[in-house]
Formats: C-alpha cells, structure tokens, sequence
C-alpha cells in the first residue's frame, strides 16, 4: 500500500522501491556467492572445471557486475526513487507505469549482460563491457530513470533540495556520460553481436581509465554518499551535522574525481604529465573525502550511545570508517613510489575490497535493513540478533579479505623486484604464485563468511516480511545491554 508522509502530502509510489529492494538482495546472494566460486577458483585451478562457461575468466565480469550493477544499482535505484519522493514530497515523476518500465529494464539489462560474459560476447575491455546492444538497451533505461528522478525533483513541493538528492543526480548524469563515451562502439552488422571500439592505444586505455575510476567515484561513491545523507540521520534521528559541510563536500567531490582516472596508468606509456595530474588529483581528493567521513561520523554527536543497541546504525557508521579508510588508501596508492609497489598486485585488490564489501556492501545492508519495515508495514525488523549475527560475520570476513590481500600483494611485490647477487630476478614468476597460495584460501574464505552474511539477512527478511512476531530473545539483549 503507497502511504502519505503527512497531512496533504501525495501518496508515494512504494511499490517500485520494494521491487528494487528486493532486487538488490537478491543480486546480492547471487554476486557474493559467484565471487566466492572465483575466489576458490583462484585458490584451487582445478575447479575451473575445464569448461569454457565456467573458467575464471568468463565469471569474473559476472561477479563485478553482479555486486556493482546488479546489487549496487538495485540499491541505488530504489533507494533514490525513495529518498527523492521524500524530501521533495512528490510522488515519482511519471506514475507507476515509468517505473515499472525502468526496474524491469534494469533487470533485463542484468540477465542480457550476465549471458554475454557467460557465452564471451563482450568488447574484451578492462571491465569486458557487454556489447554494443546490451549498450544501448542500458542508455534507454538510464535516461528514462534520469526523467523520473529529475522530473520528480522539477515538480516537488518543497522549495529547497536536500543534499543527498544532489548526490544521487551527479550519480545519473555522470554514469551515463562516462557510459556513452567509453562504449562508443562501431557494429560488424545489426545481426551480429561482435563490434570494434572507436579509439585505440593509449587514448582507448585513457578513456578506459577515465571510466573505470570514475565509475567507482560517481557510482560507488557520490551515489552512496546519498544513501549516506539520508539514511545515517534517519537511523539516529538526528540532523546532519553541517548542512555547509556536505555542501563543501558534494561541489569538492564533483570537481575533483573526474581528473584522477590516469593514476591507473603509472609507468605505462600515457604521457607522464597527465599521470602526475591523475596522481595529484587523487591526493587532493582526500580532503573531502575525510570531510563527509566526518559528517557521517559526527552526525551522531550526542547518540553515540545508539551503536550499542542498534545494530542498523552499526552497519551504517561501520561503513562510513570503511569508506574513510578506503579514501585515504587510494590517494596514498596513487603516489608513484608507492604505486611502484602495488600496481598489478593483489593489494589493489585488497583495496577495492575494503571499499566494495566495507562501504558500498554495508552502506546499504544498512539501507535494506531500514527500508524493509519502512516499506511493508511492520513494526520493526524480525530479529536484531540476526542484524547483529550479520555484522560480525560480515566484518569478520571482511577482516579475513583484506588483509590477506593486503600481505599476499606487497609480498607479490616485493618479489617481483627483488635481485640476486648477480642482478638476475630472484623469483620466477611460478614462485610468486606459489607463495600467494595460503592467501588466497584465506581469501576465500572470508568471502564465504561474507555470504554467510547475506543469507542471515535474506531470512530476516523474509520473516519480516510474512509478518513473524518479533524475536524477543533479541529485545532482551538490547534492554540489557541499556542496563549495563
């Protein structure tokens, strides 16, 4: 049932928001669980089964995509069509049959590109984008979800727009310019899936970069960010802590993210200039990057009490550390010396962990676990304990992922580099392998916990859902605990 904020206010279309909800949940289970099949992949060659459909090489994109697009777009999708009717109190621009059309296009767009990486029909980019009709099948959806949220914003009824709906519309229209620009392909024929990419060389891979690291700025960061802005103070039921901050923050952000893409390419032949210009701009970004950690931090002065009894607020701060921990790792990894070290290794991978599974994964675990009740009805969620179970699981295999990575890439590099007596490389190749093996299965590992995770919110949603009567067990913990 759509229901209305306040006295006079329209009814919001809902619907929609639970379709994405449990979309991105859905997803979720599905992308957590093929990366822990190429984690044991990695760490066991053997179960790569020796079919072409299911080697390393064809689940890696469907495991990216699966968290990123599928999980991650679910999420911000719904979350944004929820937050923009809110603050704007408007229901969504376009009526229900818009957004039926964008969600299930979305979907689509998911199923066509998973079979593409699966059969191999891709562009054969960094991250094998699907091809060119995958492309254009995503470019209608993402202008018909840039008309719904922006009409919504054009017709709202509150005069003022909140930050987070800023963040959410740098999100849409840069994502779908970097989308255009770096899958601009030309077609063999309208028949055939194959095409040929329209640059080459250095300025393809310029390009390809450009896209990639802003992909991770304005699609796992700024959109999240207004997840962030939104749900952090709805939870603690306490305002930001500077309105002027987040403003600082957003307009920094926005200037800043779209130069740092040439990091990526250190000692590659893009011209050293604009690597110096990627490396300088990715330093910068630290400030306001640390800025909106703070703001997120500080937004709960006065109710730090709330993390012990609420194990939602707890996913929702814990992803903020995460993202200030992960926005100070980037710009430091940038730095030519240090890049030197961990560029090709498994420490990029380790950071790409700590924001993908700590930020992004828990920013909206968190999200979920308030909208569920929100949008269904209920009183509160089934089970804290179960929120609680997924916390420490997840960051437990959090823990397990990252520093693993963390200590099998700077040994990787370090062996890379290192010579004999007689100037000869000391280690073959082989033996770097070898040696990152133990690593590898701790990896793994750690993802299984993390999808062990998942599935404990899966049930609790279910149950919160069907309507179960509330764990008391779970209550009583929380009193207790306020006792103590």
């Amino acid at each position: 049932m759509n229901q209305a904020t306040a006295q006079g206010a329209p009814e919001y279309n809902e619907d929609v928001v639970k379709l994405f909800t449990l979309a991105a949940t859905f997803w979720g289970v599905i992308g957590f669980l093929v990366g822990v099949i190429i984690a044991f992949q990695l760490a066991f060659p053997a179960l790569n089964l020796g079919l072409e459909w299911t080697t390393f090489g064809r689940l890696r994109p469907v495991h990216t995509s699966a968290v990123i697009f599928a999980f991650g777009g679910n999420i911000m999708l719904g979350t944004s069509f929820y937050v923009v009717q809110r603050t704007c109190r408007q229901t969504l621009f376009g009526g229900k049959g818009l957004a039926s059309t964008i969600f299930w296009g979305y979907q689509i767009f998911i199923v066509m590109a998973a079979l593409g990486y699966v059969l191999g029909i891709t562009q054969g980019k960094e991250y094998a984008e699907p091809e060119w009709y995958v492309d254009l099948w995503l470019t209608v959806v993402w202008v018909l979800y840039l008309v719904a949220f922006a009409g919504t914003l054009m017709t709202r009824r509150e005069s003022h727009i909140y930050v987070a709906n800023w963040f959410y519309l740098a999100f849409i229209i840069t994502v779908a310019v970097l989308h255009i620009v770096n899958n601009m392909t030309i077609p063999v024929s309208f028949l055939g899936a194959k095409s040929y990419t329209v640059g080459a060389g250095v300025q393809d891979a310029m390009i390809q970069w450009w896209y990639g690291h802003n992909a991770v700025g304005f699609f796992l960061t700024a959109g999240f960010l207004g997840l962030m802005y939104y749900f952090i103070p709805k939870q603690a039921n306490r305002p930001v802590y500077s309105y002027r901050l987040s403003i600082v923050h957003f307009w920094s952000l926005i200037f800043l993210y779209i130069w740092a893409g040439p990091h990526h390419l250190h000692y590659t032949s893009l011209p050293d200039w604009a690597q110096t210009l990627g490396a300088t701009f990715s330093i910068m970004l630290w400030m306001p990057s640390w800025g909106g950690m703070i703001n997120g931090f500080m937004t709960l002065s006065g109710a730090w009490d709330k993390l012990r009894t609420d194990p939602v607020l707890r996913f929702l701060i814990a992803a903020v550390a995460f993202y200030g921990m992960s926005t100070f790792e980037g710009p430091a990894m940038s730095i030519k010396a240090v890049n030197s070290l961990s560029h090709y290794t498994d420490w990029t991978v380790g950071h790409v962990h700590s924001g993908a599974l700590g930020w992004v994964a828990f920013v909206s675990f968190g999200a979920i676990y308030y909208l569920i009740p929100k949008l269904w009805g209920r009183e509160r969620l089934y089970s804290l304990r179960f929120v609680t179970y997924h916390f420490w699981i997840a960051t437990l295999g959090i823990v397990l992922y990252i520093t693993s990575m963390w200590i099998s890439g700077i040994m990787q590099g370090l062996m890379w580099r290192a010579y004999d007596q007689f100037g000869f490389l000391q280690y073959s190749f082989i033996e770097t392998v070898e040696a990152m093996h133990p690593y590898y299965v701790i990896r793994a590992f750690g993802g299984v916990l993390f999808l062990l995770g998942s599935l404990f919110m899966v049930w609790n949603i279910i149950k919160t859902i069907g309507g179960a009567q509330r764990d008391e067990e779970a209550y009583e913990d929380v009193h207790h605990a306020v006792a103590s």
